[in-house]
């Protein structure tokens, strides 16, 4: 998400800024201002808007509806609130926020306006910054899950989380992405750029993270540091908790006579464990290309500068990487917390209090609400 001066070619006042620029462009990377490609021409880019509109529409259409429907049903239904669907929660509304405010704006930016600005500074940086936190929090609440789990399930003699605990840990899950995603709003620029698909030539608003020249130190430290803390250190913990958790489920029997309940319960946290697997080995696939693209551009420039697509890979690479929310939003939403069902119910309940008499609608309230809600408290029990 974030761009060296001198990886564009943009201008900032027109003529004497523009060849300013594009001397600092030929001195770092040798490549002679002639030679820089216009990214917006060509098949590849109109491929690529196709492809981002898509996925983009698609993130608004899932994360938008499905998330909303979950946080619907967990205000509705007081069983639902346990420990782990509270840190599920904050992945939901880490992907609405990215669902309803950010993507409408991509969607303007990239697809309608090709790769135009309109919308002013404050809105650059604003959703830069909501698309940086709450990508970072959704990282964060998945390894919060995954410890959850861990010490639910192979340590489930100690003392479950507090909800009290439970509250701090989700303030750390926000607060830290809140904080190390400052930069992606203090250096959100909007920087002109000649546009040659028209004649005259026009200039565009370019809006991304963009770094000095004098400071790409400074740079490559911030990203090396965010590339430990919410990539490489999660993926190594989910995996650690997920191999170990595995080897509690499938390969240790239980001792004592194994009941018809105790086989199903069983079944059931085996289910969860291939669900959260699967979210976790999406997250990487989802997540390595964006990095390895990133350190590939900042860290060996010369490689790809010369590309005339590089700048479009990248973006579908963004693309994918935000694409991560829809499958969190699916697993977690639809097939681990039976979201759905609930919602008829909560469907269901409203239209009889508009065609059916007071009794009937209280004796359906409370059956419902007594009914068991997740395979996930149903799992618990099994300790």
């Amino acid at each position: 998400m974030g761009y060296f001066l001198q990886n564009k070619s943009v201008c900032l006042d027109m003529a004497a800024k523009l060849d300013h620029y594009m001397d600092m462009y030929e001195m770092d990377y040798g490549i002679p201002p002639e030679e820089i490609p216009d990214t917006t021409q060509g098949q590849a880019f109109f491929v690529a808007t196709i492809v981002i509109g898509v996925v983009l529409i698609c993130i608004v259409l899932v994360c938008g509806l499905g998330n909303f429907i979950f946080i619907a049903t967990l205000t509705r239904y007081k069983k639902l609130r346990n420990l782990t669907n509270l840190l599920i929660a904050n992945l939901a509304i880490s992907d609405f926020i990215v669902a309803v405010v950010c993507c409408p704006f991509l969607v303007d930016y990239y697809v309608v306006k090709q790769l135009s600005w309109n919308h002013g500074l404050v809105l650059c940086a604003s959703v830069n910054y909501l698309r940086t936190v709450s990508l970072y929090v959704s990282t964060n609440a998945l390894l919060a899950i995954a410890v959850d789990r861990y010490m639910a399930i192979v340590h489930p003699l100690r003392p479950r989380m507090k909800y009290q605990t439970a509250y701090y840990l989700i303030t750390v899950v926000w607060i830290v992405p809140i904080l190390i995603s400052i930069p992606s709003a203090y250096f959100a620029s909007e920087t002109m750029y000649p546009h040659s698909g028209s004649y005259p030539t026009t200039h565009k608003v370019f809006c991304a993270q963009i770094w000095p020249v004098d400071q790409q130190a400074y740079y490559r430290s911030y990203f090396l540091f965010v590339f430990a803390l919410e990539f490489v250190g999660p993926v190594i913990v989910m995996a650690m908790c997920y191999v170990q958790i595995s080897r509690e489920l499938w390969f240790k029997s239980v001792p004592g006579f194994q009941t018809e309940q105790i086989r199903k319960r069983l079944r059931c946290r085996r289910k969860t464990v291939m669900v959260l697997i699967m979210i976790l080995t999406a997250y990487i696939l989802c997540w390595a290309p964006y990095y390895g693209f990133t350190i590939l551009r900042d860290f060996h420039p010369t490689l790809i500068s010369r590309q005339k697509n590089s700048l479009v890979a990248f973006y579908i690479i963004e693309c994918i990487t935000m694409s991560n929310s829809m499958i969190n939003t699916f697993c977690f939403v639809s097939v681990k917390n039976n979201t759905v069902k609930y919602l008829k119910r909560i469907v269901l309940l409203h239209w009889r209090s508009k065609y059916a008499p007071r009794k009937t609608v209280d004796e359906m309230d409370m059956r419902t609400s007594s009914m068991p809600v997740t395979e996930e408290i149903e799992c618990i029990h099994l300790r």
